[in-house]
C-alpha cells in the first residue's frame, strides 16, 4: 500500500498540478498576508465542479485588488453587494462576514497563524474553533455554514472541516513543489487530512477506512492510518487519493 500511494504522490505532487487547482491562486502573491487570505477564501468556495471553483475564485479575487490585505484593512468588503452570488450558496454577504473577521484578526496578530497555535500543544482542531469563534463574535453572535464547526466540547459532533483543513495544508506543507508552507509554527505532522466525498470513498476502496460517515472522527481514523505511512508529514497522502481516482 505505501509503495503504491508513494508512486502516485510522486506523479501527481507536482508543479503541473498548480494549473487546475485551487492552489494556484494563492501562488499568486509574494506577500505573506495576501497569501494566507487567499488560501482561506479560496478554500471555503472549493467545493463542486473544479472549473466554476475556479472560475468563482478568480473573479473574487478581482473584486479584492493587488493587495487582499489591502482591501480588508480598508473595508472594501462594506461597498459589496450583499446578494450578488460568489459560488454556488456563497454570497457577497458571506464574504463580508468572512473579510470582517481577517480585519479583526490582522488588528490584533501579525499572522493568521497565531491564532491557530495559541494553545500549546498546536491542536489544529482547537485552532479551527478559536478561529470560527472569533470571526462569530465580531459578526454579533451569527454563524455562518461556510465555516465548519469542529465542535472541540464534542467531537463526535465534529464536522470533518474539509475547506479549512485544506488551506492548513497549503499553508504548512513545505516541499517546494506544491504546497507554500510559509507558516513555521504549525508542523505537516499536525495536520489532518482534508476529507471530502472523494477522498472518503477512495480511502474505503483502498481499505483505509471503516466508517461510513464523512465527519471529525473519520478524519482523525484516516489521518490515523497516513500516520502509519509517514508520521511526519500525513496529509501529504491527500496527492495519492486524488490520484487514485484519477487514474482507476
Amino acid at each position: 500500500m505505501k509503495d503504491y500511494l508513494d508512486s502516485l504522490l510522486i506523479k501527481y505532487n507536482t508543479p503541473d498540478f498548480i494549473e487546475n487547482d485551487p492552489v494556484q491562486f494563492p501562488h499568486r502573491y509574494s506577500e505573506k498576508n495576501d497569501i494566507e487570505i487567499v488560501a482561506f477564501l479560496t478554500a471555503t468556495i472549493a467545493w463542486g465542479k473544479r472549473s466554476m471553483i475556479l472560475n468563482s475564485a478568480n473573479k473574487m479575487l478581482n473584486v479584492m485588488g493587488k493587495s487582499p490585505y489591502d482591501f480588508i484593512m480598508s473595508e472594501g468588503f462594506k461597498d459589496l453587494d450583499p446578494d450578488k452570488c460568489v459560488h454556488r450558496t456563497f454570497f457577497n454577504r458571506d464574504f463580508a462576514y468572512y473579510c470582517k473577521g481577517l480585519k479583526y484578526f490582522y488588528s490584533e496578530y501579525q499572522s493568521l497563524e497565531d491564532i491557530f497555535t495559541l494553545n500549546d500543544n498546536h491542536d489544529v482542531w482547537r485552532g479551527i474553533q478559536n478561529f470560527r469563534d472569533k470571526i462569530q463574535e465580531v459578526n454579533d453572535g451569527i454563524t455562518s455554514v461556510h465555516i465548519s464547526n469542529p465542535c472541540c466540547d464534542n467531537p463526535k459532533k465534529g464536522s470533518a472541516c474539509k475547506r479549512l483543513h485544506l488551506a492548513l495544508k497549503w499553508l504548512v506543507r513545505d516541499d517546494g513543489i506544491v504546497d507554500l508552507g510559509i507558516w513555521k509554527k504549525l508542523r505537516p505532522s499536525d495536520l489532518m487530512i482534508p476529507l471530502d466525498v472523494h477522498v472518503g470513498r477512495i480511502s474505503r476502496e483502498l481499505g483505509l477506512l471503516q466508517r461510513k460517515s464523512n465527519d471529525r472522527t473519520t478524519v482523525e481514523e484516516l489521518t490515523s492510518k497516513l500516520r502509519e505511512l509517514d508520521p511526519n508529514d500525513p496529509v501529504k497522502y491527500d496527492f495519492a487519493l486524488f490520484g487514485y481516482g484519477v487514474d482507476v
